[in-house]
C-alpha cells in the first residue's frame, strides 16, 4: 500500500479515505526551526456512529477511552451536525461545502454509480493542495467512480484523484456492497488479469451463489436487502463475479485501513498534509477482528465500536511517535446517526441492553428527527486548542471555509460558513441556522428550534425500526426544552411556526410533500 504524509488532521465519525501522489514534490513549503509551519489536518469520519455511542456524550454501557480522550483534551461540540441522515449526502457536503439537496445525485449510491462531484468543483483537498498540502484519503469513499459502466479491470477515472487527492486508497462504496475490493489511485489492488471483475446490481451471473438460494454458504444471515452475492460467507448488495485474488478480508479491514493511514502520515510528515480517514465502523456488516469479538457484550455492533476506538488510539499514538501531534488539527465526527438492524441478524437489537446510541435524541439514521444528523463532533489540536465543551451550532459542511481560513486561502463555498474560531474553541457563536436532509427530505434548524415540514410516507420504517419524521402536519420543537422532540408546538406557537416557515422557504424554496421510496443502506 503506497501512502504518504499529511499535515492537518481532522477526525470525522465515520473514517474517510487518504490520497497521495508526487504532484507536490519539489514545491517549497514554509518551515520554522525545522518544523512544518502549517498544521497538518486529519478528518476521522466514522460510519453510522450515534451521538450516544461514545462515553464523552454519556454512554455508560460501552467504553471508548481513546475517543473520550480527544473530547476531554479538545472541543466537544454538543450541537454538531452532519448535513444528512445518510452517508453519501453527508460526504458530499463535507468535501464540497455545498448542501447535498442542491445535487439530486447526492443520495445513497450503488457501487456502480458514477462520480457525483464535478471534477471542476472546489473541494477540501483541492483547496489545501493549492496551499502546498499533500492530500490523501484512506477508507470509505461512496461518492461514485467513473462516468458510468465502470470497467473495474482498468484504471478507474474520474475518482478521488481527480478531485484534489494526491493519493487514494479506498473501498468504492460500502462494506456491504460489491465490488468487495480495495482501489489504490484508481486501480483495483491485487487484481489477477486472468480473473476479471464483473458487477451487476440487477441480475446475478449464471452459476454464482447468492444469499437467497444458498443459505448453507452463509456465516451471517441477512434480514433485508442483503441477499445477492456471497463474499466471505456474507451476503451483499449487488452481484459480483471474478476478482477472487483482490477480494478484501472483512475481519482485517480495520487493521488494513489503520496501517494505510499510519503509513501515509509517516511518509508525508516532512510537509503539511491532509488526511481524510474514512472508517467503516459501525456500518454493516459488522465484522470485528477476533481480538475484539465479545468485548462489548453487545454483539458485533458494540464490538466494532470498541475496535474503532482502539484504531483511533493507535492512530493518535502514531502521530505522537512521529512528532506530529502538536502540529495536527484533528476533527472526529460521524456521517449520520445510528441504526441497529440495518440488514443483517447480528444481535444489535437483542443485546442493546441499556445502551442508547442516539443519546437523548429521537430517531436515527434515515430520520429527520434529531438523531439522524446530531452526531459526535470533536476537534483536537494538542497545545493549541484549550479543552472545552461548546454548544455552538456547527456542521461538517463548514469545514471547507473554516480550513481555508486556517491555511490562508480565500476559497469559500456558498453553504459553508467560516467557523474556524468555533472549531478552535475561541468562540461559541456558531451558525444561526441550518437546513438538514434525510433521504431527499429537508428540515430547518434555527437556534434552539427545529421545523419539520409535512411529508407523506410511513412514520416508521419497520425494517430498521426508526421513526422517519414523516407527518401530515408541520412539526415544531424547542430542543432546549425538549431534546427528545416529544412536544410538537406547531399549534400552540403559530407565530414561531410562521416565522420559521418563511426563513426555511427563503433558503430551501417550496418543497413537495411527496417522498421518494426509502432505499435502506
Amino acid at each position: 500500500m503506497k501512502l504518504r504524509n499529511v499535515s492537518i488532521l481532522i477526525i470525522v465519525g465515520v473514517l474517510s479515505v487518504l490520497s497521495c501522489s508526487n504532484n507536490n514534490q519539489g514545491k517549497k513549503v514554509e518551515k520554522t526551526s525545522g518544523k512544518v509551519s502549517k498544521p497538518n489536518i486529519v478528518i476521522i469520519y466514522t460510519d453510522d456512529l450515534g451521538y450516544g455511542d461514545i462515553g464523552a456524550n454519556g454512554a455508560t454501557e460501552i467504553k471508548t477511552p481513546n475517543i473520550d480522550a480527544l473530547a476531554s483534551k479538545g472541543v466537544r461540540f454538543t450541537n454538531g451536525y452532519a448535513s444528512s441522515a445518510t452517508c453519501t449526502p453527508s460526504r458530499y457536503a463535507l468535501l464540497t461545502g455545498v448542501y447535498p439537496w442542491r445535487n439530486k445525485q447526492a443520495k445513497i449510491l450503488p457501487g456502480t454509480a458514477p462520480l457525483i462531484i464535478d471534477t471542476a468543483q472546489m473541494t477540501i483537498p483541492r483547496m489545501l493542495k493549492s496551499k502546498g498540502y499533500h492530500t490523501g484519503i484512506v477508507g470509505k469513499w461512496h461518492l461514485g467512480l467513473g462516468t458510468g459502466n465502470v470497467n473495474w479491470n482498468e484504471t478507474i477515472k474520474p475518482g478521488p484523484n481527480e478531485l484534489g487527492f494526491d493519493y487514494s486508497y479506498i473501498m468504492a462504496a460500502t462494506q456491504d456492497r460489491v465490488p468487495t475490493v480495495y482501489i489504490e489511485n484508481g486501480d483495483v489492488v491485487g487484481l489477477d488479469p486472468t480473473d476479471p471483475i464483473e458487477i451487476d446490481y440487477a441480475n446475478n451471473f449464471e452459476g454464482e451463489p447468492n444469499g437467497v438460494d444458498n443459505p448453507e454458504l452463509l456465516t451471517m444471515k441477512w434480514h433485508h436487502g442483503h441477499n445477492s452475492s456471497i463474499v466471505n460467507g456474507i451476503p451483499r448488495i449487488g452481484y459480483m463475479k471474478g476478482g477472487e485474488a483482490a477480494k478484501w478480508s472483512d475481519v482485517d479491514m480495520a487493521d488494513h485501513f489503520l496501517e494505510g493511514a499510519q503509513s501515509y502520515v509517516k511518509k508525508h510528515k516532512e510537509h503539511p498534509f491532509f488526511l481524510y480517514y474514512g472508517m467503516q465502523q459501525p456500518h454493516v456488516p459488522r465484522t470485528p477482528h477476533p481480538r475484539f469479538v465479545g468485548k462489548s457484550g453487545m454483539g458485533p455492533r458494540g464490538d466494532v465500536i470498541i475496535e474503532a476506538d482502539w484504531v483511533v488510539g493507535e492512530f493518535i499514538k502514531t502521530l505522537e511517535e512521529e512528532g506530529l501531534l502538536e502540529n495536527t488539527l484533528i476533527v472526529f465526527t460521524s456521517d449520520n446517526g445510528p441504526v441497529l438492524n440495518d440488514g443483517y441478524y447480528d444481535d444489535a437489537v437483542e443485546k442493546i441492553g441499556n445502551h442508547k446510541p442516539s443519546g437523548p435524541f429521537r430517531g436515527g439514521k434515515y430520520s429527520l428527527f434529531e438523531a439522524g444528523t446530531h452526531v459526535p463532533f470533536i476537534t483536537y489540536w494538542k497545545g493549541k486548542i484549550t479543552p472545552a465543551v461548546s454548544d455552538a451550532l456547527v456542521c461538517q459542511i463548514d469545514l471547507l471555509s473554516s480550513l481555508a481560513k486556517l491555511v490562508g486561502s480565500t476559497v469559500s463555498a456558498g453553504d459553508s460558513e467560516d467557523l474556524l474560531q468555533e472549531f478552535l474553541g475561541e468562540s461559541k457563536k456558531g451558525r444561526k441556522d441550518l437546513v438538514l436532509e434525510a433521504t431527499t427530505r429537508t428540515a430547518y434548524k434555527n437556534g434552539d428550534w427545529v421545523l419539520i415540514p409535512p411529508y407523506r410516507g410511513p412514520a416508521i420504517n419497520e425494517y430498521v425500526n426508526i421513526e422517519l419524521g414523516n407527518s401530515k402536519e408541520y412539526q415544531l420543537y424547542n430542543l432546549k426544552e425538549d431534546a427528545g422532540q416529544q412536544n410538537n408546538l406547531a399549534h400552540s406557537n403559530s407565530g414561531k411556526l410562521q416565522e420559521l416557515r418563511k426563513l426555511y422557504e427563503s433558503k430551501r424554496g417550496k418543497v413537495t410533500t411527496k417522498v421518494q421510496q426509502l432505499e435502506l443502506k
